[in-house]
């Protein structure tokens, strides 16, 4: 419980210093600051794969989702039809990341930094698909600099967690080892 109330903590302070320094620096960040940082924090706290595993399926999931994004600007009409295909590509393509690595990135990795991406652009690109490249990299600083945030603010909260998890297995072995007999 005080592990999740120190994490919390450090997030809600993250997102609050994020958001004032973005609007000190006219850094506009605060349409992606919760989006970002609550998807970096994922990243940095589900521990289904190393943390280089979770953090390339996520820049992978970002990276199909920009290159979903280009097919759309340059091959979809933008209609409902041109929109169906860009979100079955962006699916698809974290499905084969996923498949390619042979399982060792996790799907779920892909799929949020497909949808944290999507989040963070659809509206801007909405409003210009014609400047998709130009805006497409603004919105990729935007979102890892959030992300970034996200990541180490719940990376220190967890870092405390896995310290004290391996330092309680560490003793726990310690004490079994105690109660064994010699061997003879």
């Amino acid at each position: 419980m005080r592990r999740t109330l120190l994490g919390g903590l450090l997030l809600i302070a993250a997102a609050f210093f994020t958001v004032l320094m973005g609007g000190w620096l006219d850094l506009e960040l605060d349409a992606v600051a919760v989006l970002g940082i609550a998807a970096g924090a994922v990243v940095a706290l589900v521990p289904d794969a190393t943390v280089a595993r979770r953090l390339t399926g996520f820049a992978l999931g970002v990276v199909v989702t920009v290159v979903g994004y280009y097919v759309r600007a340059a091959l979809t009409p933008d209609t409902s039809m041109g929109r169906a295909v860009f979100a079955a590509l962006v699916i698809a393509l974290c499905v084969g990341v996923t498949l390619a690595s042979v399982g060792r990135l996790p799907l779920w990795s892909t799929l949020l930094g497909a949808a944290a991406f999507t989040g963070a652009f659809e509206s801007t690109y909405s409003s210009a698909p014609p400047r998709v490249v130009d805006l497409s990299i603004g919105g990729l600083t935007t979102l890892a600099l959030c992300v970034a945030v996200g990541f180490v603010a719940a990376g220190i909260a967890g870092s405390t967690r896995s310290e004290r998890h391996s330092d309680h297995r560490a003793d726990q072995a310690a004490s079994t080892d105690e109660h064994r007999e010699p061997v003879k």
